[in-house]
């Protein structure tokens, strides 16, 4: 399935949180909403993704933004990951990766020297419903470095 394109609607998803809690895009339709996915729970990049989203979040909550990361890690290894670096947000798991196939982020990466596949980082901005209830795509950051990006996709909302 290719990746969503920008202005079409978000087909509505539910994946478990870190606590194990069924979250629905279709409950937050009236903020817009911050996916951001990453490969592996604790690894050194998405942690640092991960903490720079914790670090600006009072920005995203005054700014009446929700803020979400995904990766295809478990509840439980979700659970210890946010409580391991204080995040602020849901952690969602999507170990079937479900929403990981639907968006189309498995790719071949260069993992020291050998090609594999794995999730690759991206961040998806989805504006709240409009007139007819549907959650569009605002934008989506596919080369994402993930120091600053928390900041990059802020400064990119607060413009909108």
């Amino acid at each position: 399935m290719p990746a969503p394109n920008v202005n079409e609607p978000i087909e509505d998803f539910t994946l478990n949180n870190q606590d194990g809690k069924p979250v629905s895009l279709s409950d937050y339709k009236s903020t817009p909403v911050v996916l951001f996915f990453y490969p592996r729970a604790d690894t050194p990049g998405c942690t640092i993704e991960s903490c720079g989203f914790r670090d600006a979040f009072e920005k995203f909550k005054k700014a009446g933004i929700t803020v979400f990361g995904i990766s295809r890690d478990t509840v439980k290894d979700q659970k210890k990951f946010q409580t391991k670096y204080d995040l602020p947000y849901d952690l969602l798991a999507d170990p079937d990766m479900e929403l990981i196939n639907r968006f189309d982020l498995v790719k071949p990466k260069n993992m020291y020297g050998k090609l594999v596949k794995g999730v690759k980082r991206t961040t998806y901005l989805i504006a709240p419903a409009d007139a007819e209830g549907k959650q569009r795509l605002l934008h989506t950051f596919e080369q994402v470095t993930p120091a600053g990006h928390a900041e990059e996709v802020l400064a990119l909302l607060q413009k909108k």
